[in-house]
This record gives structure tokens, sequence and C-alpha cells, in this order.
């Protein structure tokens, strides 16, 4: 792959077209960090989020929340954030927080909650459960809330070591297909960088773009997400150090734009 770091001094970004891969809120903010870099953002969401399938578990969960029978609520995604904030959720002050990594725990403290544990380096479910289990040597009580693909890594963890533990769907994740506009743009090499924001996005990604040029960026948010991307097939061309979009954003811009040369070209 012919991409070299950057050594420009303008905006580092500039004439770079980034897929971003979700919409709403999120694809936003994502959107204008890339153009204050000099970057064409063009949002097309590859997933998207629906209600659980048991509404009425998420609920109970929810009220005993609210009553304060946990000790701990676990959140391993933002979007787990939006399910409790549309269901005005309430976590009393007997409750801690903890958060899979600094998105998350943005995303709870943007909204009004408190997040009582971060882990320190590995933002991942098996992170979290190795602080928590640091933490708390004696039985404790936990909510989990996830989405329905994923893997039950914290709950499984958190029950070997003795903790009583609920584990709730809170979310499905669901793939939303591109235009075909898109596709055009992704496998001609129009698009110049992808960001890998999730293993959800990864298999989407493989699945709708089977013939994504050599040259096309594959960022990814961090290496819990490289790994999935890779085990999906993905020849991940950089990781971000952070588990942030500021650190994803930053790792692209440190390479100069794979077609550059061919626009001076004879």
């Amino acid at each position: 792959m012919s991409i070299t770091p950057e050594t420009n001094h303008e905006k580092p970004l500039t004439g770079w077209r980034v897929l971003v891969p979700r919409g709403g809120p999120w694809g936003d903010g994502v959107a204008a960090s890339l153009r204050a870099q000099g970057a064409v953002p063009v949002v097309a969401p590859l997933i998207n989020f629906g209600p659980t399938n048991d509404q009425a578990a998420l609920d109970d969960a929810l009220t005993k929340l609210a009553a304060g029978e946990f000790d701990w609520l676990t959140i391993t995604s933002a979007t787990t954030v939006d399910v409790l904030f549309a269901h005005r959720a309430v976590v009393p002050k007997s409750t801690k927080i903890a958060a899979v990594g600094e998105t998350t725990a943005a995303a709870l403290q943007a909204v009004g909650y408190e997040v009582a544990l971060v882990p320190e380096e590995d933002n991942s479910a098996e992170g979290m459960a190795q602080q928590l289990l640091a933490l708390e040597p004696s039985p404790r009580r936990i909510l989990t809330l996830r989405s329905e693909i994923a893997k039950p890594v914290l709950t499984r963890s958190l029950i070997a070591a003795g903790h009583e533990v609920s584990s709730i769907v809170a979310y499905r994740t669901v793939g939303v297909p591109v235009t075909d506009r898109i596709r055009r743009d992704v496998d001609s090499g129009r698009i110049n960088a992808i960001l890998i924001t999730s293993g959800s996005v990864a298999q989407q990604v493989r699945e709708q773009f089977p013939d994504i040029p050599d040259d096309t960026l594959l960022a990814a948010i961090g290496p819990r997400t490289a790994k999935d991307a890779r085990k999906a097939g993905l020849p991940i061309t950089v990781v971000a150090d952070r588990q942030t979009v500021d650190a994803l954003i930053d790792a692209v811009s440190h390479f100069t734009l794979p077609h550059a040369a061919d626009e001076f070209a004879p």
C-alpha cells in the first residue's frame, strides 16, 4: 500500500473523502470533526439499533435498578446510554456505574449519569471485568445491559467470580444497506478512508464492500475493534491508540491522501 506519513502543515485531511459508518447525532459529530481537519465526510450508516425483543425483561430490570436492587450497572456502549436516556432510567446513588471506555463514559455524563469506573488500559468487556473483580472481591449484585449480539464475556467473568449478575438485552443491532452510489464510490476508490468503529460495523463493511481497493485506508477505533475487524477479514491499515473518535481521526491524519500523486500524473 502506497500510504506514507503526512508531512504537510495544512489541514491534514484536506482532499480526503471519509466514510462515517453511523448516522444520528454521533455521525453528525464525527462529520464535524472531519470537516475541521479539511476532510469531506460521507455519512453512510451501516448499522442501526432496534428495540429489544424482550421489552418486559428490560422494563423489569430498570424498575429494579431504580429501586436500588443492584450494586453496579455496567455499560459497554454509548448506544446503551441512549436506551437508558430514552427510558428515563433512574440510577440511585447506591448503584455505581462502570463504563467500558471514555466515549461511553462521556455519553453517560452528557445525560446526567455519574460514572464510577472506566478501565484504565483495556477498554473492553474483559478489561472492565478485571477491574471490577479487583475492586469487588465479595459478591455483589450487578446489572449488565448489552446488545443482543454482544458476547457474554463480562457476564461470564463476573458469575465465575461469585457475583449475582442480571444480563439484559437493551437493544438489537441491525445492518443497513448502503445506496448504490456509496457502493460505487467505495469500489472505485473515491472513498479514501473508512472508519471502523465496532465489530458490527466491521462485519457490515466486509459484507457490503467485498471489493475495497488496496489504497483505501481502513481505520479501527481501538485494538479490540481492530481484532474484530481482522477476524471479519478486513485488512486494517491503522489503529487508534485510544478508543475515541478524536484519536481515530488523528490516526488517519498522519497519512497522505492515497491518490494524491495520481492527480498530478500527465
